[in-house]
């Protein structure tokens, strides 16, 4: 498999199979999962149950549908959904919570990413003749648009607790839960506890091709199971992707730390650039995001013509990168080196 030409930090969805990786691919039994005997399917929901302490799980083709299918088991059409104003399932999941589960969204705003734990209890809505219930939470952790920030446990528990005293679920878009767990030190049941459903992924820090797995009690994930038919999820012969997702549970976890350590290395060699100002330092995972002074089109398309280094672009001044498991520690010098180059550049134009 030829490198690429580019330093990619665009995400960590970018990641290409491993050869062990592709390996546990080859080698995978498969069955039929919509007939529900691919073995191997069933080992990835079995651990990822385990590793979650839920009662069981689903294996999902994204953590978009695993997010609407959660929405859409714990909600009836009609009910309100809580949702941080800045969270995946808010902004780049199409409007799915109303056109799938027919639910209305009422926003909330996370100082940094940390939801307001003071603040939720008191959104939660009975019904009434003229409102909806608040039947459903849905939680971020890590925090993608707050440059990967990390829900402490206090306030986890905090906010589960409440919700449950109001009769509200909580749902965790954890697709980034592993890169929280380490941030915070713990197991990722100690968050997924605090949750009555949870779903990760298994192509973004975790490296493989794709696919989500969606965790809970044994009766939502069977209505889960539903959904993710309903929703054209329904998968044949997909052991051969579960393989990936069982190697990486296997060998990619533990080295989600590595990618940390090269975001606060990148966050701290481009922090005191000029034209460029670093907004999260250190940054709490694997993201850095920097506000530039010129256009972040200008700066992102720059960066990548002269210097062959990806990144996104974020908002008219903002620019994001992402670091994982293809791009090593020389590699972040270099990208910082031509970050700062770029940003100088910029800046006296």
């Amino acid at each position: 498999m030829p490198a690429s030409p580019f330093i990619d930090l665009r995400s960590d969805t970018v990641t290409r199979p491993s050869p062990g990786m592709r390996e546990a691919m080859a080698r995978a039994v498969v069955g039929d999962d919509v007939l529900d005997d691919d073995p191997t399917i069933h080992a990835l929901q079995e651990r990822a149950a385990e590793i979650m302490g839920k009662e069981a799980a689903l294996f999902m083709p994204s953590g978009t549908m695993s997010n609407v299918a959660a929405i859409k088991v714990h909600t009836q059409p009609g009910d309100e959904i809580l949702l941080d104003s800045q969270a995946h399932t808010m902004l780049y999941e199409a409007g799915n919570a109303a056109l799938v589960a027919g639910v209305m969204t009422r926003q909330f705003h996370s100082a940094a990413g940390v939801p307001p734990a003071d603040e939720l209890p008191a959104l939660v809505k009975e019904e009434t003749l003229h409102s909806p219930r608040t039947s459903l939470l849905v939680l971020e952790n890590t925090h993608n648009r707050a440059g990967g920030a990390v829900t402490p446990l206090a306030i986890h528990r905090r906010i589960f607790e409440a919700m449950r005293e109001r009769g509200a679920s909580v749902h965790l878009d954890g697709a980034r839960v592993f890169n929280a767990a380490i941030a915070l030190g713990v197991p990722a049941a100690e968050i997924a506890e605090l949750t009555d459903s949870v779903t990760f992924c298994l192509s973004k820090g975790l490296g493989c091709p794709v696919g989500s797995v969606l965790c809970g009690s044994r009766a939502f994930v069977e209505r889960a199971r539903r959904v993710r038919k309903m929703l054209g999820g329904g998968m044949r012969q997909a052991g051969v992707l579960a393989a990936a997702g069982l190697y990486a549970l296997d060998h990619n976890v533990a080295r989600l730390a590595e990618d940390h350590a090269n975001a606060r290395r990148l966050a701290s060699a481009i922090a005191a650039g000029l034209g460029l100002v670093v907004e999260t330092e250190p940054p709490a995972s694997n993201m850095v995001y920097m506000r530039t002074q010129r256009e972040a089109a200008v700066f992102v398309r720059t960066l990548k013509e002269r210097y062959g280094v990806l990144a996104s672009v974020m908002g008219p001044h903002t620019v994001r990168a992402v670091t994982h498991l293809d791009v090593t520690t020389e590699q972040i010098d270099r990208a910082a080196e031509a970050m700062l180059l770029v940003a100088r550049q910029c800046a006296l134009a």
